[in-house]
């Protein structure tokens, strides 16, 4: 496989919804999209999730996008490859950068797998046919709002809910929802807006019966998680602490959590996704899959990669219609009841709208051999 061209795409995709984390609101999805052409004439699509800042990993889109043009794909043309996995190995002077990287392989996967004449999910190993979905719901302004709010998700068919937490939108939004819906699988996600001085409140959600806690502490952290599972009737899911297969392993060495959060993007891409979810089925931990306010390139990729064995829990892959009025891919991505189908169409599964890849372009370059 010899990439004779690649083009990178800048966009803005607005959000239907503002969404907010304790790190901020998001009005609008920034993101790069990589084309790499072959020299068979396939087209093969990634997607650049980094944000605008750097406040979710250290990688940023302005940054990612220098990177890209300037470093990892000119050497990607001067180089054929036999597999994606390939790719991992001539990058691997790269420290970090996982999302730079987990655009250029991803791209070639979608490739490889149209060369064989398979779908991604076949092509990566995945077992599944559909593959559950959940929802994330940003931070409301009252308990009651977001009641509502997981009402009427749970009224468009998801049976897992996922709530982002701060400090004094924590324990009684919950109780509420809990009390709410007895019986709903709910899972709080505090994006490291705690410390380990927090154990008394975060020891009250075990009163809860959470399916996990995510990533309560330090982004970069494995061993103060490890002392607050150990306090800790609830499991602990890892998402920003876990970026390569060697966080994964740290994290079984320590007992950090008993969850991953697996991110094609965060942790470099499809390949390195699949590595993670074998350590992790042979080590007794669960992974499921997260998303990056995806476009529907990306989440693609996400419902590939949801598709291999290890992935036990829901996933934050919802519909398209959550997020976007418009999306950039064919057709949207929608929910069967609480399932969404994996595409079985060859390489990525979806056709690239290129009137709303430009509706939506603010920047492009071309890079070529």
């Amino acid at each position: 496989m010899q990439i004779v061209q690649a083009t990178l795409y800048r966009l803005s995709l607005p959000l239907k919804h503002p969404f907010t984390t304790s790190f901020g609101q998001l009005g609008a999805k920034q993101c790069l999209i990589l084309e790499l052409v072959d020299e068979l004439g396939h087209h093969g699509f990634g997607e650049g999730a980094a944000f605008e800042v750097p406040f979710y990993t250290p990688e940023f889109l302005d940054g990612d996008w220098a990177l890209l043009e300037r470093q990892l794909l000119p050497r990607l043309l001067k180089t054929p490859l036999a597999h994606p996995d390939d790719g991992d190995a001539l990058f691997s002077y790269v420290r970090h950068n996982e999302m730079a990287r987990a655009a250029i392989n991803c791209a070639l996967w979608d490739l490889f797998a149209q060369r064989t004449g398979q779908s991604l999910a076949q092509a990566i190993g995945g077992t599944k046919t559909q593959v559950e979905a959940g929802v994330s719901i940003g931070i409301q302004p009252s308990p009651a709002e977001l009641v509502t709010k997981v009402g009427d998700y749970l009224a468009a068919g998801y049976r897992r809910i996922k709530m982002k937490i701060q400090p004094g939108h924590d324990y009684d939004y919950l109780w509420a929802v809990r009390e709410a819906y007895p019986n709903t699988m709910l899972m709080a996600d505090a994006n490291s807006a705690y410390r380990l001085s927090d154990l008394p409140l975060l020891k009250r959600l075990d009163d809860l019966h959470l399916t996990m806690i995510e990533q309560p502490l330090g982004a970069d952290d494995l061993v103060e998680h490890a002392a607050l599972q150990a306090e800790l009737a609830t499991a602990l899911c890892l998402d920003e602490s876990i970026n390569s297969l060697a966080d994964a392993a740290t994290m079984a060495k320590l007992g950090s959590g008993r969850i991953i959060n697996v991110k094609v993007a965060r942790v470099g891409g499809l390949s390195a996704a699949k590595r993670i979810q074998d350590f992790a089925s042979q080590h007794g931990l669960e992974c499921w899959c997260g998303g990056m306010l995806a476009t529907g390139i990306g989440r693609a990729f996400d419902l590939a990669v949801a598709t291999l064995p290890g992935f036990t829990l829901p996933n934050d892959i919802s519909a398209a219609a959550r997020y976007f009025d418009q999306d950039i891919t064919t057709p949207p991505v929608t929910l069967n009841g609480a399932m969404i189908d994996v595409p079985t169409q060859v390489g990525l599964g979806f056709e690239v709208d290129q009137a709303a890849l430009a509706k939506f372009t603010t920047q492009t370059v071309q890079v070529n051999r």
